[in-house]
């Protein structure tokens, strides 16, 4: 009788935790969709403004980037850049005061309001990288609630959560399943593989059942047959893997400190520079009659589907702002303008290709300077491949997304996301904190620097 009552015992505390990170999946979808929302409520309310007059954004964007940051640094630390830097990093991270600290509710719903003035503000700027965040800080908050006392089950909840949090914003639930082991944890552990494969499930079926089973970008019956049109791999690839190679380089150069007097302005007056990123932003965004604000999902959407035809200038331009805008500080994910930026340069590639269908060169295009830029080849492929509901070109997609990765390797020898985590746990550890030390990863097992 004892054994039976034990065993009872057991059994009813697994199902209270089963059902605990159940629920916590489906508010992560629930949040994801909500956040969508905003996010496509911020654009309608920055083009009306734009449509009333474009150059209130001279006023508007250094004025909205000044208030993010200056909110950021005073009220929600920690919700700067992407977040999934901030991600990874707690799960290198054994000190849970910490991790509380960057996965709060509170640096979550920071992390919300402030992407979503970030939008308004005409910052080139994503949801997805931010939603990660909020999917760890969700189910981190499921974590401490059921009281879990080992540290693999509390990460192995962050790794769900940020799982689920790219399922349900993008509404690809094996994106999410990928991202979670090529990019979050870089490895597949058995014991945490159920939450995470059951969190992704059931956030992705949460946004579906809200929104409906929509595709990111619609449906394509484009093709890559095997001969002549296989030159857009080798041609997209390359070009496209030196784009994100130098992006990445960039992206790491700076978050370690800029160079000369723009440095030093950068880390004595934070506010101002974030004003200053903002009239820059918007001083382009005039030029290029509006096109390089916000996420870049408009414009992408249009390219793929072979409505509009950009100029060079978009890419271009759309890079340049997106580099501006992460430097500024403020929340803001790097996935959506990085798939804009890849999706205009496959549109001008697609034009010097003409044995190729136009349509397949935007897809290889979008997904070799992705894959580039995140140095994840598995996750630039599924993503890209879900979003656009076409499992023809999966062989092109990958070769393109391999050798684009392989090409930015060779430019920026560390990942993106593990540098800025990296650059993030150095931040954390020189910074004056009382009087807890903050835990670094052992020497012997650095974040990893290759996949």
């Amino acid at each position: 009788m004892r054994h039976l009552r034990r065993s009872a015992r057991i059994t009813t505390e697994q199902w209270r935790r089963k059902l605990a990170c159940w629920a916590a999946a489906v508010v992560i979808g629930v949040v994801a969709v909500g956040f969508a929302m905003a996010a496509d409520a911020a654009a309608t309310v920055r083009n009306h403004i734009i449509g009333i007059s474009p150059w209130i954004m001279l006023a508007l964007t250094p004025g909205g980037l000044a208030l993010s940051t200056w909110l950021t640094r005073t009220w929600f630390r920690g919700a700067q850049g992407s977040g999934i830097p901030q991600t990874i990093a707690t799960l290198h991270l054994e000190n849970f005061a910490i991790i509380d600290r960057l996965l709060s509710l509170r640096v979550a719903a920071g992390k919300i309001l402030l992407t979503t003035l970030g939008l308004v503000a005409g910052a080139s700027i994503g949801r997805e990288g931010p939603s990660v965040q909020i999917g760890a800080a969700i189910m981190h908050a499921c974590g401490r609630w059921l009281n879990l006392s080992t540290i693999s089950m509390r990460r192995g909840l962050i790794l769900a959560g940020g799982a689920s949090g790219v399922s349900a914003a993008f509404n690809t639930p094996l994106a999410g399943i990928v991202f979670a082991i090529e990019e979050l944890s870089h490895s597949f552990e058995q014991r945490t593989s159920g939450t995470m494969l059951t969190g992704v499930i059931l956030s992705g079926v949460t946004a579906i059942a809200l929104v409906g089973n929509y595709s990111y970008f619609g449906h394509t019956d484009v093709v890559v047959p095997i001969g002549i049109s296989w030159i857009a791999v080798p041609t997209c690839g390359i070009l496209g893997g030196i784009g994100g190679g130098v992006f990445s380089a960039i992206l790491i150069r700076a978050t370690r400190g800029l160079p000369g007097g723009v440095g030093r302005f950068a880390r004595g007056r934070p506010v101002a520079f974030a004003a200053t990123c903002g009239l820059l932003l918007a001083i382009i965004g005039i030029a290029s009659d509006g096109i390089t604000y916000g996420t870049g999902y408009e414009q992408a959407h249009e390219i793929i589907e072979g409505k509009t035809h950009y100029p060079a200038s978009f890419f271009i331009l759309k890079f340049i702002a997106t580099i501006i805008s992460y430097c500024s500080g403020i929340p803001g994910g790097l996935f959506a303008p990085s798939l804009a930026i890849g999706a205009g340069f496959g549109g001008w590639v697609a034009q010097f290709l003409p044995h190729t269908t136009p349509g397949a060169v935007v897809l290889l295009g979008t997904v070799a300077y992705f894959s580039a830029v995140v140095q994840s080849p598995l996750t630039a492929s599924v993503i890209v491949m879900e979003m656009c509901d076409n499992q023809q070109v999966t062989l092109a997609l990958l070769a393109t997304s391999f050798l684009a990765y392989g090409v930015s390797r060779m430019i920026c020898s560390q990942p993106l996301y593990a540098a800025l985590a990296e650059a993030f746990l150095d931040g954390m550890a020189s910074a004056p904190r009382p009087p807890v030390a903050t835990p670094r990863p052992p020497p012997a097992s650095p974040l990893p620097a290759a996949r």
